[in-house]
């Protein structure tokens, strides 16, 4: 199992091979990547900070689901940092012996990843005006 917060670029070809396997008939990727937009305003980034318990909180989701795919693999990276429109800030790759429980283990993990983790954003927009998103 791969679960880690990382202030460096995230590549979704290392996370789909972290799960493929001779006895894997499924592997579902999911990317989560800044768009240029939110609420009708233009962005222009993103910044992530993370609480120093990012990383074990990651690593607990992860092993959640894990626990409830004996048959299967998890790998799952939030990014922190600055970020630019177009760039990756969450890769989740989950494989099983068939697509239907891989389809629902993916999206389990995105879903609890976004509750759970204490990660936040702040966004900054075209006018120069910025916002911070799901702050305690």
């Amino acid at each position: 199992m791969l679960a880690e917060v990382s202030a460096e670029p995230l590549s979704a070809a290392e996370h789909l091979a972290a799960v493929e396997g001779p006895d894997r008939g499924a592997c579902v990727l999911f990317t989560g990547e800044v768009r240029d937009h939110d609420n009708g305003r233009q962005v222009t980034e993103l910044e992530y900070v993370g609480h120093p318990s990012a990383s074990d909180v990651l690593r607990a989701v992860a092993a959640e689901v894990a626990a409830d795919l004996p048959d299967g693999s998890i790998a799952v990276s939030h990014r922190v940092g600055l970020l630019k429109v177009g760039d990756v800030a969450l890769v989740a790759a989950v494989s099983a012996p068939h697509r239907a429980e891989a389809f629902d283990a993916c999206r389990r993990l995105v879903e609890e990843v976004k509750h759970r983790l204490p990660v936040w954003k702040r966004q900054v927009f075209a006018d120069g005006t910025e916002e911070w998103v799901n702050c305690p």
